[in-house]
């Protein structure tokens, strides 16, 4: 069969199973995510091995080091990757939790339940972690996941892929419980985000360009996990040493990530030694500073490449950061308002009004007061794995887990009712 019919089959097989994966039970669920962790410890050197072929792949394809750090796998990352599934097995199930409910005036018993959203299309770069993730979560929530993984880890997912499969199997499930699809050409994307009918949701993580691309297109339900092009901005009344350490926590943890800070904004009010010595701690740290290079030489800087438009728009993911002087609190909101992609936005400042004023003006899925943008984490936040962080409006913003991974349904039971 061709790709579009291979993409479609896959879908079909999943819509069918997808009552039998929304009624399973939550210690069911449980077993088969624990099972799944430890076949992934089990057998980490089938991983491994394929993992270096994609490894080798990228290298000679002139990949960059951010995105082959996404894509490497060793014992210690397929352990955390073993670690989440087992942390979303000790989770809460949300499926069937009763958000409200009444009895109506003329007896009738009401109740909305949080209910899995069926099938769940995932379309996402580099990182095969996502490849256990998306099927962690998506077990626990009643979902069948829909997997298609960039290829450049191809190899990675497809060993992932029939570990998961073979553990589903062994509990007496189908081995379509969980599903990779082709990722050749960028066809199968678009035949996966048209699926109406047999696909319910479609959820993109990656660069701006492939989340564009699946948003725009998509004609199933799309929820999108935005680009992080993060700000921290250091005000006038910040603690200079406490923002500098929080600026580098936000760039260097590790800078592939979405949380990670790829834009500082220092009040032009500061002391230019002070400013000087956000720039230089950035620079000893290995970070590559952008930006106007009369404006930061003007007050000692050195070594700064000139910034273009891109810098103030784009996510560096590498050891870049675009530095800008703003006019205060007002200045910096302006400029977050005109370049922020609603992930993450900081502040560092003392003054308790400023803050708040930065907390009401800046529209983000997190807005963080003196902390790190790298605290934007469903594991941070208590959710255990996610799936991304919403950017947008409806159904979800913030870390996506499992609540956000279910939709809700109205059940009212009556006793011959009748509506006059």
């Amino acid at each position: 069969m061709n790709q579009r019919e291979e993409v479609l089959s896959k879908a079909e097989s999943a819509k069918s199973i997808a009552p039998r994966i929304a009624t399973l039970t939550t210690p069911e669920k449980n077993d088969l995510l624990r099972a799944a962790a430890e076949a992934l410890v089990k057998r980490s050197a089938e991983i491994i091995e394929a993992n270096k072929a994609d490894i080798t792949a990228g290298e000679k394809a002139g990949m960059a080091d951010s995105l082959i750090d996404r894509l490497r796998l060793d014992d210690n990352r397929i352990a955390g990757i073993a670690d989440g599934l087992r942390q979303v097995a000790s989770l809460s199930d949300p499926v069937g939790e009763v958000l409200q409910g009444r009895t109506m005036d003329n007896g009738i018993q009401m109740k909305q339940v949080r209910v899995p959203l069926g099938v769940m299309g995932m379309v996402y770069e580099a990182r095969p972690n996502v490849t256990v993730d998306a099927f962690g979560l998506a077990l626990k929530s009643g979902n069948v996941p829909l997997l298609r993984g960039s290829k450049s880890a191809r190899r990675s997912n497809e060993k992932l892929v029939e570990i998961l499969q073979d553990v589903a199997a062994a509990h007496d499930l189908p081995r379509e419980t969980v599903q990779l699809l082709p990722c050749e050409s960028h066809d199968s994307v678009k035949d996966l985000i048209t699926a109406r009918g047999l696909v319910d949701v479609v959820i993109p993580r990656g660069g701006a360009k492939l989340i564009d691309a699946v948003v725009t297109g998509a004609t199933v339900l799309a929820i999108e996990t935005g680009t992080g092009n993060c700000h921290f901005y250091i005000d006038r009344d910040a603690e200079l040493d406490s923002a500098i350490e929080m600026l580098l926590n936000g760039k260097t943890r590790r800078c592939s990530v979405c949380n990670a800070t790829e834009v500082v904004l220092i009040d032009v009010a500061l002391d230019d030694a002070d400013k000087k010595r956000i720039i230089t701690a950035l620079q000893e740290t290995g970070v590559t500073v952008h930006g106007e290079v009369s404006e930061l030489e003007a007050f000692g800087a050195t070594d700064i490449v000139e910034a273009t438009e891109s810098d103030w728009t784009d996510e560096y993911l590498s050891f870049d950061i675009a530095a800008k002087v703003v006019e205060g609190i007002d200045g910096a909101v302006e400029h977050i308002t005109r370049y922020s992609t609603g992930h993450t936005e900081a502040i560092a400042s003392k003054n308790a009004y400023t803050c708040q004023q930065f907390a009401n003006e800046i529209d983000a899925a997190a807005v963080m007061i003196n902390a790190s943008t790298a605290f934007t984490d469903g594991e941070v936040y208590g959710m255990g794995a996610e799936i991304g962080i919403s950017t947008q409006k409806l159904h979800a913003r913030g870390p996506m887990a499992l609540p956000e991974l279910t939709s809700t349904k109205w059940i009212l039971e009556g006793t011959g009712h009748t509506r006059p």
